[in-house]
């Protein structure tokens, strides 16, 4: 495991996959059960609301994670790519899926019927906790996240969020860095909590500064370095002063 993967309390961050936590014996048993499938980019894997049948395990490709509220509303709840599983949830508790899973690029993966994929966590503890382990690093990074958000202006939260997305899923380019996941303003708005309007001039105004360069579900982060000045903004002050120092 690489440093990167290491929190400051010493555990597995919520970013490492599932597939990667296992042991290669456990992981080719696991795989073993199920069968590949594949999909093309904007197909759905999996339907919020819909009963639950299986679980997902991704070998290539990344996908979306979104839910939408009774009036419509819609968030982008996280991105999955190679390694992690989808719908794990669901086939542990019964109930149906808590929400969408939608291929942003050509995906494989096996498919597992939820009764194997039980029957395999009754039989390997090693499985089991690491499946626990992920769900807690998941759960801690998501309360990190909200506390963070608490303190910050939606300005400053979609600031976070584009730096984010650069950092995870960011190519760099000669114009500079291309985020190769294409989300709807919407999507964007739902991650931060906002309204499709408030990003639509969020998005105005880091134009007006330089700072992104926007296309039909194409963003371009031109100049990071106002990001990070907006997201210093809301970070929290030590001696009366913000954290960190302009660029």
């Amino acid at each position: 495991m690489t440093a990167a993967y290491l929190p400051a309390d010493g555990g597995l961050d919520d970013r490492v996959p599932f597939l990667a936590r296992l042991e290669s014996e456990d992981r080719a048993a696991l795989l073993a059960l199920g069968h590949e499938l594949a999909f093309a980019p904007r197909v759905i894997l999996l339907h919020q609301r819909e009963p639950s049948s299986h679980v997902l395990f991704v070998l290539t490709g990344w996908t979306k994670v979104t839910a939408s509220a009774a009036n419509g509303y819609e968030a982008l709840l996280a991105l999955r790519g190679p390694g992690d599983v989808i719908g794990e949830s669901a086939a542990l508790t019964g109930r149906p899926r808590s929400a969408t899973v939608t291929a942003l690029e050509p995906v494989r993966a096996v498919a597992v019927e939820h009764e194997r994929f039980t029957g395999l966590l009754g039989r390997s503890p090693a499985i089991s906790f690491a499946l626990l382990g992920l769900a807690s690093d998941r759960t801690r990074a998501a309360d990190r996240r909200r506390l963070e958000f608490a303190s910050m202006a939606v300005r400053e939260r979609f600031a976070v969020l584009l730096l984010d997305l650069a950092r995870t899923h960011g190519r760099r380019t000669e114009e500079g860095i291309e985020l190769t996941v294409p989300l709807s303003k919407q999507e964007l708005a739902g991650s931060v909590g906002a309204s499709r309007e408030m990003v639509q001039r969020l998005l105005k105004e880091l134009r007006e500064r330089g700072a992104v360069v926007t296309g039909r579900r194409t963003l371009l982060i031109t100049r990071p370095d106002v990001l990070r000045l907006i997201a210093r903004a809301g970070q929290p002050a030590v001696d009366g002063r913000r954290t960190g120092t302009a660029d």
